[in-house]
């Protein structure tokens, strides 16, 4: 790590502890309800007692397991459909349009037709999950395949390699920042559709316990669970980061 990336990481710690006793603050001073803002003391109290005493861990556990299935549904899902569409340019011309459509959906939008079909289920999450993160993924891939060097097509076609080595020899590894980019997109959709349909599906998770302690007016378990929600999508980014890094790393060393 170089001595700018060292001065960069603790200057965001220093703007994070800045941020903490500016909330304190507010909350030591009155200046809004301790009922609505807990001050950050209160909140990593009832974090402490939720992960130790409470249900809190177990609850955080179904949530980032709902997450990583739905995430790896998709990706699997958009690097396969992504790679047939974006590998040939018949295929493009004849789902582009479609997929131009979709694309702008909201995953919140098929949430009643989810319902409709599968009630409120672990499965209706689980597709929800995986429509949302789906596109991310999907739609990279397809720009990643699209944009490979012709010439690395021409090389393959007078060598005469079949169609899966010429995708899993050239056009995959081309396409992988893309496709990694996309998968990062896509983890963070799966983090706040897992919330989402554990809270209309009350299901045991951070997203109905945020609820919960919503609507019983308990701010500081309210905010111990967005304190949880924030440190998971910054370690499954953090994760991720290496995960690409190691992948990439012939990227890297050029």
């Amino acid at each position: 790590m170089t001595v700018s990336r060292i001065a960069w990481f603790f200057l965001s710690l220093l703007v994070a502890a800045g941020f903490v006793a500016l909330w304190q603050y507010v909350a030591d001073a009155g200046l809004v309800s301790r009922v609505f803002l807990p001050g950050p003391d209160r909140a990593w109290a009832a974090l402490v007692q939720g992960l130790t005493v409470g249900e809190l861990g177990k609850r955080w556990l179904g949530t980032v397991e709902r997450m990583f299935y739905g995430w790896l549904l998709a990706s699997f899902a958009g690097i396969l459909i992504g790679a047939v569409i974006g590998s040939s340019e018949r295929a493009r011309a004849y789902f582009g349009p479609m997929l131009e459509l979709v694309r702008p959906l909201p995953a919140s939008a098929i949430v009643p037709l989810a319902i409709a079909l599968l009630g409120l289920s672990e499965t209706m999450v689980l597709a929800v999950i995986s429509f949302g993160a789906l596109w991310p993924t999907l739609l990279a891939t397809v720009h990643g395949f699209s944009t490979v060097e012709p010439r690395l097509y021409e090389v393959s076609r007078a060598l005469g390699l079949p169609r899966w080595k010429v995708i899993m020899k050239i056009a995959l590894p081309s396409s992988m920042p893309d496709i990694i980019a996309g998968m990062r997109l896509a983890l963070t959709v799966s983090l706040i559709l897992a919330v989402i349909g554990e809270m209309l599906a009350s299901r045991d998770g951070l997203g109905s316990q945020i609820l919960f302690a919503a609507r019983s007016f308990r701010s500081a378990d309210l905010f111990a669970g967005v304190i949880l929600l924030g440190v998971t999508g910054y370690v499954s980014a953090v994760a991720l980061n290496l995960v690409e890094a190691r992948v990439l790393r012939w990227r890297l060393s050029r």
